[in-house]
């Protein structure tokens, strides 16, 4: 019975109940006959009784006896009817649950199938893009899907797989002319013969160069918080929201902390650069004047949250998910700015909450300013 496809052993599964179904029906029906006809036979002595009354009228006899005849026949009907009735309730009921289990137990593979694809839509097993269905048994329409279904996710793991070793690579190797720039400019600035134009110049250049690092460092990030951890450290929330602000430069917007217990397992490494990236995207997107800071630790529904709210220019509500798209800054007042960010902040922290099973959301606060929410 495995060894045949889909569509052939739904078709055996239907011949089999309609003919067990209509079968079972058949014989309770005979059964009902018999029994009705065993029960009420038609009495011969009243025959001869009635004989006797009609003063031997075979007439008055034969009318008698198919009267007989066809209150015989009304109440088998009526048996039949009433009788037949339950017992073809019975034979449904039982027909149907027996084609309930039959039926599961040929759509088990698709519950296979749509159980894979759940836990790789949703990052969770573990394995991720890497997980496969590998469904064994006939080649039917299921295997098919199923091997279909496994080589889509096997052209899309290569694809991230190539993408993210690209950008690994990219970063690693831009890293070294960096380092070298940066080494010539110093040693260009601090000698005791160069102009103060060349040392202005130099200083410019040294600034641009430390942005192009912390791109690199962003890109480097963002490649390594998508790939699946392999190491997870019991560490709190509230530990590393306190390390960062703790870090904060003086002069900034008025910082208000409330720090509960939030633990998690993860990367410290990693969890700490999300914290640091939303702090610095609320400090960095503040007003100038009277601006302020909330961070929120807390433990909701045994899963540990972060919130991160500032005030700042007004966020239309329709940019809440372009801000997590990488390179994207909001606002000709954020792209002038001279301190603006890489557009890469809010990004990796997305992938890092993504990596930990977790969400990161945003709401714009009335008055300006943005709500992040992390959950993890």
């Amino acid at each position: 019975m495995n060894r045949l496809t889909l569509r052939v052993r739904l078709t055996l599964l239907y011949v089999v109940l309609f003919t067990v179904a209509g079968l079972s029906l058949l014989a309770i029906t005979y059964f009902l006959v018999k029994w009705q006809l065993n029960t009420k036979p038609i009495d011969t002595r009243m025959a001869v009784t009635d004989l006797l009354k009609t003063g031997g009228d075979i007439t008055k006899l034969k009318e008698l006896l198919q009267e007989k005849a066809e209150q015989s026949r009304q109440d088998t009907l009526t048996t039949i009817i009433t009788q037949g009735g339950v017992a073809l309730g019975l034979v449904l009921a039982a027909a149907t649950a027996l084609a309930w289990a039959l039926s599961g137990r040929a759509l088990q593979p698709l519950h296979r199938i749509t159980a894979t694809a759940g836990r790789i839509a949703a990052g969770t097993g573990g394995r991720g893009l890497h997980e496969r269905i590998a469904l064994d048994g006939p080649k039917d329409e299921v295997k098919q899907l199923a091997d279909t279904f496994d080589a889509m996710v096997g052209r899309l793991d290569r694809s991230f797989d190539g993408q993210r070793r690209f950008v690994a690579n990219a970063s690693h190797e831009l890293r070294t002319p960096l380092a070298l720039n940066r080494a010539l400019v110093e040693l260009a600035v601090t000698r005791p013969d160069a102009s103060p134009d060349a040392r202005q110049l130099g200083e410019a250049l040294l600034r641009v160069n430390e942005r192009h690092e912390r791109l690199i460092d962003g890109l480097l990030t963002l490649a390594d918080s998508e790939n699946e951890l392999t190491e997870r450290t019991p560490v709190d929330l509230a530990d590393i929201a306190e390390y960062v602000l703790e870090a904060l430069p003086p002069g900034g917007p008025a910082v208000t902390r409330l720090l509960d217990a939030a633990p998690v397992t993860g990367d410290p490494v990693l969890l700490e650069r999300l914290v640091q990236n939303l702090v610095e995207n609320a400090v960095r997107h503040n007003v100038p004047e009277d601006g302020w800071l909330r961070v929120e630790t807390a433990t909701v529904g045994g899963r540990a949250r972060l919130v991160v709210t500032n005030s700042g220019p007004v966020v239309p509500a329709y940019e809440m998910e372009s801000i997590f798209q990488p390179f994207r800054r909001l606002g000709r007042e954020r792209t002038a700015s001279p301190a603006r960010g890489l557009g890469l902040g809010l990004s990796i922290v997305r992938a890092i909450a993504q990596a930990h099973h977790g969400t990161a959301t945003a709401t714009p606060r009335p008055g300006g300013g943005l709500t992040l929410t992390v959950t993890l």
